[in-house]
């Protein structure tokens, strides 16, 4: 049974609503050194411009709470409004008392409570970052990792496991210490002054079925937004798979307000990467629409000319490039499908199927290309300029079929 996502409270960041009747929120997060405050705005702005909704930021070091201001300010300049996180381990509690102005500027804070402190120092320095965050008005993020989880909890619960005449495995353990400490630490900054509807919650696990067990118990537990990732989920296709692999079955079962692909990029890779990859899995799943999607086919024996995959490559790269502009212009053409298949097996079908299709000529068949706009044949095409023609068509199609919006 689908779990109704909308009884989870919602609750604002900026100008970006987490929680309740909200669309699921896309997050990302920059690798610059925070101190440097031109490399880092730049990586804001390019994760933004991507479709990141929502951009968090290391603050580590006293030189990097220094620079979170001239970061706002440079971002100003750069005409981009993504809210920045504070992502704050160890030493927030000092970072954000001597820093006022990071304090200020930063939309919200993340805490991670198995880092806020050890021993009798994790109490007050928990409740010194609750009580900057009531003070600013400042949501808070309490997110548990199983990498830097609170060992005293978990050796607790591990004794008092041991003791049981049935007891549980350590996986199982592990997993109610990880759900526990969100709940603990979220109750407490109620305690503290924190409005509920002023914390986001996310326990971050690097397996699969972790993180389904993980999120499941906390859904039945509480009505606090979920911020949902496989953390270190690794590189290239294995991080991929496996982030969509969990939180497909959770977004399915309704669990889950805001996503982040936490994916290991190549050397020199491109950090948006995660922000498409999250765009997408939302997009295949019917959660939301970002940019025009291409359907196109893998290929076979029939397709023995590579210019299907080339011209599918280019087509999905002038949607993404032209979708910031069409956004501002028109309604609705997020939701637009395009075709671009490789032979006269499905190509014709699929094409039909889409709002603008082409059927590329396959191994030995006539050299025409036919596009069907919405169901019905329009044009068929041939010679060396079938990419830039199509490509043409796209666009026409787009100014014809979408309502331009009305400037204010």
């Amino acid at each position: 049974m689908v779990r109704n996502r909308h009884t989870s409270l919602p609750v604002r960041v900026a100008g970006v609503t987490i929680g309740g009747q909200a669309p699921i929120v896309v997050q990302s997060m920059t690798n610059t050194d925070t101190a440097e405050v031109e490399s880092t705005a730049r990586q804001v702005q390019q994760l933004a411009a991507a479709g990141s909704e929502l951009v968090r930021i290391t603050v580590n070091t006293a030189a990097a709470a220094a620079a979170v201001p001239h970061i706002g300010e440079r971002l100003q300049q750069l005409r981009c409004t993504v809210p920045l996180i504070g992502d704050f381990h160890f030493n927030g509690h000092k970072l954000l008392q001597e820093h006022p102005a990071c304090a200020e500027v930063l939309a919200k804070y993340r805490i991670n409570p198995g880092n806020v402190g050890r021993g009798s120092k994790r109490d007050p320095q928990f409740a010194e970052m609750i009580e900057i965050a009531c003070r600013n008005n400042k949501p808070v993020r309490i997110g548990v990792n199983w990498g830097s989880l609170d060992q005293d909890l978990l050796l607790r619960l591990m004794d008092e496991n041991s003791r049981k005449s049935e007891p549980s495995s350590a996986q199982e353990v592990m997993r109610d210490a990880i759900v526990r400490s969100a709940l603990d630490s979220a109750e407490r900054a109620v305690e503290l002054g924190l409005p509920r509807d002023r914390i986001v919650l996310s326990a971050k696990v690097s397996a699969v079925q972790d993180l389904v067990a993980v999120y499941t118990e906390l859904a039945s537990r509480c009505t606090f937004p979920l911020h949902l990732g496989l953390t270190e989920a690794g590189m290239g296709s294995k991080g991929i798979v496996a982030s969509a692999a969990a939180m497909a079955i959770l977004l399915q079962q309704g669990i889950g307000d805001t996503i982040r692909v936490s994916l290991t990029p190549e050397p020199d890779g491109d950090r948006t990467r995660e922000v498409i990859v999250a765009q997408e899995l939302l997009q295949t799943m019917g959660l939301r629409s970002f940019t025009p999607l291409v359907t196109a086919c893998p290929g076979c024996g029939r397709t023995t000319s590579t210019y299907f995959q080339t011209l599918a490559d280019r087509i999905q790269r002038h949607l993404r490039e032209r979708m910031p502009g069409w956004r501002s212009v028109y309604d609705g053409v997020e939701d637009m499908t395009v075709a671009v298949m490789g032979c006269v097996v499905n190509g014709p079908g699929e094409s039909k199927r889409a709002n603008i299709g082409i059927s590329l000529p396959g191994t030995g068949e006539r050299p025409v290309a036919p596009v069907y706009e919405d169901g019905a044949k329009t044009v068929t095409l041939k010679g060396e300029r079938i990419a830039e023609e199509f490509q043409d068509l796209v666009e026409q199609y787009v100014a014809r079929t979408y309502t331009r919006r009305v400037q204010s």
